[in-house]
């Protein structure tokens, strides 16, 4: 573990609630944009495309995912490389509301995998994220092509991506007021068993 990455995780109570709602609004207003693009020009429709847009909001998903997935605070970090490294070598497959959510849900298990010693199986992943087990295994192998099986994350990279997010904290927060060092980014190319009840949660994770 590099230094970085034992900051980061020192940290986690204060700084990961910032990381969550930073990651979502970055990746909603990706979609967003596209979703603009995709009236004026056709995209491809891949397995991450779902029917319809899932009811449930990305920062909600996102604390689904932390709160439930116990992954290292890093795997979300590196979540966010391996979208933007995706969106890159799939010009065709921009990220858009009707994808992002099953794109996050298996670039977390991805990550998760990649970056810790310890992690849930790829059916604890489909429930968190309300798909069936087989469509997770069916992401997770898309993904895993989709960014070449490049997956490694170099210290310089994950630097310049913990940069990032902490300018757009900055940038985000009230007043402009400091932000203490995240030590955890470029945005994305537009181009680019539980304890509490889960049926109230089915239904809007119908991603």
């Amino acid at each position: 573990m590099t230094t970085l990455q034992a900051n980061l995780e020192d940290q986690a109570d204060s700084v990961m609630p910032k990381v969550i709602a930073i990651l979502s609004s970055l990746l909603q207003r990706v979609a967003d944009s596209n979703d603009f693009s995709r009236r004026l020009q056709p995209q491809k429709i891949s397995v991450f495309h779902g029917l319809t847009r899932p009811t449930i909001s990305l920062q909600s998903y996102l604390e689904r995912i932390f709160k439930y997935a116990n992954c290292s605070p890093s795997c979300f970090v590196v979540s966010y490389v391996y979208l933007d490294r995706f969106a890159q070598k799939q010009p065709s497959l921009p990220i858009n509301s009707f994808n992002v959510h099953r794109l996050l849900i298996t670039s977390v298990l991805v990550s998760a995998k990649f970056m810790d010693d310890i992690y849930y199986n790829n059916a604890f992943y489909a429930k968190v994220g309300g798909i069936s087990t087989a469509e997770m295994n069916l992401l997770e192998v898309d993904f895993l092509f989709g960014l070449g099986f490049q997956l490694n994350v170099t210290p310089t990279t994950f630097q310049t991506y913990c940069s990032f997010l902490q300018k757009e904290m900055f940038l985000q927060s009230p007043l402009h007021l400091p932000e203490p060092p995240l030590n955890m980014a470029r945005p994305l190319k537009h181009h680019c068993c539980f304890t509490e009840d889960e049926s109230a949660h089915q239904k809007q994770l119908a991603v």
